[in-house]
């Protein structure tokens, strides 16, 4: 049975401070359509720009992981992106008045507890998953940080830390699947090592820091004149060290809960692929630098993953929707400048092409002619060809219109094609066509291989009746 989408059902605030920025800030919970996914907005920046929840969009994780786009900024993001995805959900959009998201207690489990609040809205579309097809490795040698992601028709997360802290020492979090997040996750606070908290302070790199949203580990002999400091900086009657090694501000909820929060965040920022997994995640000493490189090779698998699955199994005797004559009756091109023999596939989407490549090619008389090879450029020019068929297919007079292509980004060649081989090309929209401008995927298979892949952007351009090509 397929998982349907889900948003919440109405909007939610939570109020609070940043814990770096210190700035007062608004969190506020918006549903969002099918296929919206995970968006902030900053609404105190004029025209309210929109920044995707998106690791390439990750701009810093210094301190937390911030991400950028539209001009706008969103730090410490770990904490919220991973109460959405420990409550399930796929849509929706976070409203916030001010550069950082609050830090509350320090961990997921109040903004859990306001997205609960208001209920949870089954939508109509079906989720996608990314189920991990094979062992995805990162290693970083220098920080003896490994992380590998295995697959699991579920989604399980194990988790080890070691700061060489003989306080600390080493711990190991995990959970079983992401339905034991709230439970046994999401209360659990951010923590930092007394060092880092006085180098902070006398950098002023904690300005919405205040004890309580965070667990400080003392890692150092600590007198009692620094004590009084910290008690005096915090606004508390006393300081100590508690039994398990941390100042006395407050009692671990856990014994193991700073692994389990480096749990967090990891499942925080592996939210930013953008879509919902299935595998089984171990890491060994991880942080925000490291989960969101982890991210976008995850992100790239899946990317490969889908290029795959856009091949087309094809029977050659099976009547084509469209012939090289019926092709010359929408595109302008003429031989030797038409390049696509056949049209397999057209929707509103996508389209399918054929590129029959055969010795006895114009441009093989110069083109290698001691060892042939089909030029790039007419691989680009036979998908662009391609893609000018399903643009085309958006107007009821083709032959009144040409399409002139912008732009070409992200070409990849990735193999020869030779005499005698099929090209397959498909091509999807990338974004609805809007005033007469395509965006296209496409690539270019033969047999089971990719060849080519690239990125295009053209304009539908409507002729004179007496200038149309015929």
């Amino acid at each position: 049975m397929n998982v349907k989408q889900k948003t919440i059902k109405s909007e939610v605030s939570v109020q609070g401070v940043g814990l770096h920025t210190g700035a007062n800030v608004t969190l506020t919970f918006c549903p969002a359509p099918e296929n919206h996914g995970f968006k902030f907005q900053r609404t105190d920046l004029p025209g309210s720009p929109i920044v995707d929840a998106d690791c390439d969009n990750v701009t810093d994780t210094a301190r937390g992981t911030t991400i950028s786009q539209n001009g706008a900024s969103i730090s410490t993001v770990e904490h919220v992106m991973a109460s959405l995805v420990g409550m399930d959900l796929d849509n929706v959009l976070m409203k916030l008045d001010g550069p950082e998201t609050p830090i509350m207690d320090g961990s997921a489990v109040l903004f859990m507890e306001a997205l609960e609040s208001v209920g949870i809205q089954q939508q109509d579309i079906d989720r996608e998953y990314f189920q991990i097809p094979h062992n995805i490795t990162y290693t970083e040698p220098d920080r003896k940080v490994e992380i590998v992601a295995m697959p699991l028709d579920d989604y399980r997360f194990t988790c080890m830390i070691d700061y060489n802290s003989p306080v600390l020492g080493s711990q190991h979090a995990g959970i079983s699947s992401i339905a034991e997040f709230k439970k046994e996750i999401a209360s659990c606070r951010t923590f930092c090592f007394l060092h880092e908290l006085e180098y902070q302070l006398q950098n002023n790199l904690i300005k919405g820091g205040d004890l309580n949203n965070a667990i400080v580990i003392v890692d150092k002999e600590v007198t009692k004149e620094e004590l009084d400091h910290l008690a005096k900086i915090f606004n508390r009657t006393a300081m100590e060290v508690a039994p398990q090694g941390i100042l006395n501000n407050m009692e671990l909820r856990y014994q193991n809960e700073p692994a389990r929060h480096k749990l967090l965040d990891m499942i925080g920022d592996l939210a930013l692929v953008g879509v919902h997994l299935k595998g089984h995640i171990m890491a060994a000493r991880p942080g925000h630098a490291a989960n969101v490189a982890f991210a976008k090779k995850i992100k790239a698998a899946i990317k490969k993953e889908k290029n795959k699955k856009v091949q087309h199994v094809y029977d050659p005797s099976v009547k084509p929707l469209y012939d090289v004559v019926q092709i010359m009756d929408i595109l302008p091109h003429r031989q030797p400048f038409l390049f696509i023999d056949k049209i397999l596939e057209l929707s509103k989407t996508h389209v399918v092409g054929v590129k029959n490549v055969t010795m006895n090619e114009e441009f093989f008389k110069g083109h290698f002619p001691g060892a042939p090879v089909f030029p790039g450029v007419i691989q680009i020019e036979a998908m662009a060809q391609t893609g000018g068929i399903l643009v085309l297919s958006t107007v009821s007079d083709p032959r009144n219109y040409l399409t002139l292509f912008l732009k070409i980004d992200n070409v990849r060649f990735r193999a020869q094609v030779l005499p005698g081989d099929t090209i397959v090309f498909r091509c999807d929209l990338m974004e609805p066509i809007r005033r007469g401008i395509a965006q296209m995927k496409g690539v270019g298979m033969v047999g089971g291989k990719v060849v080519v892949e690239a990125e295009m952007m053209a304009q539908i351009v409507k002729v004179k009746e007496s200038e149309t090509v015929s």
